[in-house]
């Protein structure tokens, strides 16, 4: 009776497979970092696994303890790097003096606020300088800091449970290359497991090229940024060079979201050091830096990684990205690249008739 309903059944299956995604989608997503994490150690378990004892081989299980291991301390030490840096930054910030911030500033702000009366953008009885005085505090006052610290802390049981799941899991995937893949293939019919293992196959392949290019563009980002900050004599060169690389995670937006962030924190320094006629200075060399390291990044770098690595038109790319951003946001930017690259290959695999199909996937 049912086989006379395939496409109901197909249908039905998705919708289940869709519902507990989105039921289970913390569990979705420890899994999915879990098998981005053992792309990356799987390299180290084959080479410790290369390692003899005598006549004895290195037992498996703790080659990929092993390289579990490497990678938490890899990790471990770039938080001990970078926290220590972060909450001194929000130390120099705390002592800003903004009585005598907003008073340097008082005739500058006095021009501004009769500017914005005569276009009526402010209103009569508001006065720019309090205005300013008060929103600067809220922003720079230790009390943020601490509820910043306080959220984080509020939120660290379900941290760690998350970290623990992840390492659980990219434990057990290191130490059996195949589960991941082998799991997936219980979920598929048996008469499309051979087209799955390709999907797998090719999508385990360019993702991988993806993942590690990304890495490579953060990591170059981070180092053109900081040595560009540090040659210009600005302090926290280094914080400012890791936040501006780190947001480039987020594609077109990362970088203004970066370089916006890089500006506040090397304003608030000078700020807090007394360098009061040296703000403006400083905050145009940020972003000549910003905008000659992302010049670079999209000449050298992007082009690499989203369009040559993926192999997709880079106007293609583009519009996914922005799509991807008008439904899910800033997370969906993020994850535009890899889910599209993933799609391409399902599209090509089952609907390669189409000729829209052909065109999207020809250089796959």
């Amino acid at each position: 009776m049912l086989k006379k309903y395939p496409i109901i059944l197909s249908v039905l299956g998705l919708a289940l497979v869709i519902l507990f995604i989105w039921y289970f989608s913390n569990i979705v997503v420890y899994v999915l970092i879990s098998a981005v994490l053992s792309v990356f150690g799987q390299p180290l378990v084959r080479l410790f696994d290369r390692i003899k004892i005598g006549k004895i081989n290195f037992p498996h299980s703790i080659s990929a303890l092993l390289a579990l291991l490497i990678m938490i301390a890899v990790l471990a030490g770039f938080v001990w790097f970078f926290v220590p840096l972060i909450i001194g930054q929000a130390q120099i910030i705390s002592q800003i003096d903004m009585g005598q911030v907003m008073e340097y500033f008082k005739e500058p702000l006095s021009d501004l606020q009769d500017f914005l009366l005569r276009y009526d953008i402010i209103h009569t009885g508001e006065t720019l300088q309090s205005t300013i005085e008060t929103q600067i505090k809220a922003a720079l006052s230790v009390a943020t800091f601490s509820n910043i610290f306080g959220s984080i802390v509020s939120a660290t049981g379900s941290f760690f449970f998350g970290a623990f799941s992840v390492l659980f899991l990219t434990f057990f995937f290191l130490k059996s290359e195949k589960m991941f893949s082998n799991f997936v293939l219980l979920l598929v019919p048996e008469k499309y497991v051979e087209e799955t293992k390709h999907i797998m196959q090719k999508s385990n392949h360019l993702l991988t090229r993806y993942f590690i290019g990304l890495l490579t563009e953060l990591v170059s980002m981070i180092t053109l940024l900081s040595v560009g900050l540090g040659i210009l004599g600005i302090k926290n060169a280094l914080i400012i060079g890791f936040f501006g690389g780190l947001m480039n995670i987020v594609p077109y937006l990362g970088p203004l979201i970066g370089g916006t962030i890089g500006v506040m924190i090397g304003i608030s320094t000078a700020l807090s050091y007394g360098m009061y006629d040296a703000v403006l200075l400083i905050g145009i060399e940020v972003v000549a830096v910003f905008l000659v390291a992302n010049l670079i990044d999209n000449i050298l770098l992007q082009p690499l990684i989203y369009s040559n690595v993926v192999k997709a038109h880079p106007v293609e790319i583009f519009l996914v990205i922005i799509m991807s951003g008008s439904l899910a946001g800033i997370p969906g930017m993020i994850l535009a690249i890899p889910g599209y690259t993933v799609l391409r290959i399902v599209a090509k695999e089952f609907l390669s008739k189409m000729r829209l199909v052909q065109k999207l996937t020809e250089k796959i």
